[in-house]
């Protein structure tokens, strides 16, 4: 039986969801087309009629979950306005997140992948990070221009070093030493920032 245009797209869009889901649980090449479309609820027949290679794929789920991600953070800052960063702090440095292997931050998931795959799931991993940068660098107080600021890449690295690692131990006091540890650094070192500009008038 044929689908619709319409159908075809809605089944388009399942599939760049599921794998979003899936390639950050699995990695890039830790799941096959076939599991990855029956998780769809379809054949792996209508794979290339919808994508012209896993590549492609893996580059649209990508773009698909980092804007995810950002939506998260945002959502974060704008329920603690007066914190946006303590906020976001406070949920991506959680054992909560540290457990979301399907959903947490792709960077975290899959930014190992990614530098070894081809220019256009790099391209949406560089979407992706610039603006978690640009979020942080207006939380920070460093907003601007084209390039981010030094404080809010130091930030992104330490908070996304931190989930990474608080993932690759068994030790569980190890793990929640290293969410702690970060979240104390990311808190103080933008306090500190502050403190240095002195009052504002």
């Amino acid at each position: 039986m044929r689908v619709s245009r319409v159908q075809a797209e809605k089944n388009r869009q399942t599939v760049i969801d599921v794998a979003s889901h899936l390639f950050r649980e699995h990695g890039f090449d830790g799941i096959g087309l076939k599991d990855l479309m029956e998780s769809a609820g379809l054949t792996q027949g209508a794979f290339y009629k919808q994508f012209a290679s896993k590549d492609d794929l893996a580059a649209q789920a990508s773009r698909r979950a980092l804007e995810s991600a950002s939506r998260r953070w945002s959502a974060a800052a704008e329920a603690n306005p007066q914190d946006p960063l303590g906020a976001v702090v406070g949920f991506y440095l959680s054992t909560g997140h540290r457990a979301e292997r399907m959903d947490g931050c792709p960077v975290v998931a899959l930014g190992s992948d990614a530098a070894r795959q081809g220019a256009d799931v790099k391209a949406s991993f560089e979407a992706g990070v610039r603006d978690y940068l640009k979020m942080l660098s207006l939380w920070v107080g460093e907003p601007g221009g084209e390039e981010p600021s030094g404080k809010a890449m130091a930030i992104l690295s330490t908070m996304v070093g931190a989930v990474l690692l608080s993932r690759a131990v068994n030790d569980e006091q190890l793990s929640k030493q290293f969410l702690q540890a970060a979240a104390e650094s990311v808190l103080t070192e933008s306090s500190a920032g502050d403190a240095q500009e002195g009052p504002r008038p």
